[in-house]
């Protein structure tokens, strides 16, 4: 692809299914918006990093999301779920569940980067305990962890929340808490310094089940 001028960094998964995957279509499609000396950047939050030319982006991120592709913001942002691998098939696992809470959050604007985690189940593949919000599918109810940090000497595994939670009580807390971190977080706090500041276990409490 020849250089149409400055480019924009956008982010890129194959969107919330069985494991972290690209088909060959995919691929191919992104190769078109490549020059042969450019990378392409994994990340931990399972999602690459490419560069494409700004005055294009509505139409390349459109190509993007005709071949399955979804396309995020990069920066200080929601980021897109970090799954586990759904073993056991789709609505065992709860896979639908987690592509309705993705499509909820991922790319609200927040003071930091904030890490959102889904496990299908309580062997916790996708890593709910260490990051910023964490949900776990228990039988047919979920729970949701807060504050885990994955990395740094201080790092700490999340703290049980809420439990027992019906698919629309998570959706809405979760989308309450990334709301009053918006609101309230200062900029370039990080999530778990947040929960700190305004109280730990205080500000946890006013979310519990009645």
């Amino acid at each position: 692809m020849e250089d149409s001028g400055k480019k924009i960094k956008i982010a890129i998964n194959g969107g919330i299914g069985f494991g972290a995957k690209l088909n060959s279509k995919q691929l191919i499609t992104i190769l078109q918006y490549m020059n042969a000396d450019e990378e392409l950047e994994l990340t931990t939050f399972q999602q690459l990093y490419i560069e494409i030319p700004e005055d294009l982006i509505e139409e390349i991120i459109e190509e993007f999301q005709n071949v399955g592709l979804a396309c995020y913001p990069v920066g200080n942002f929601v980021k897109s779920l970090r799954i586990c691998n759904f073993c056991k098939g789709e609505e065992e696992e709860g896979m639908p569940i987690a592509k309705e809470l993705n499509r909820r959050i991922a790319g609200k604007p927040v003071p930091f980067t904030l890490k959102v985690a889904y496990t299908g189940c309580p062997i916790g593949c996708g890593e709910p305990m260490l990051s910023d919000i964490g949900v776990m599918k228990i039988r047919d109810h979920y729970n949701l962890y807060v504050g885990g940090k994955a990395k740094g000497k201080d790092a700490e595994v999340g703290s049980l929340m809420l439990e027992n939670l019906t698919p629309e009580e998570l959706y809405n807390t979760v989308e309450k808490i990334i709301i009053e971190y918006s609101e309230l977080g200062k900029k370039r706090e990080a999530f778990h310094k947040f929960l700190k500041r305004m109280g730990g276990s205080d500000f946890l409490n006013r979310y519990k089940k009645v």
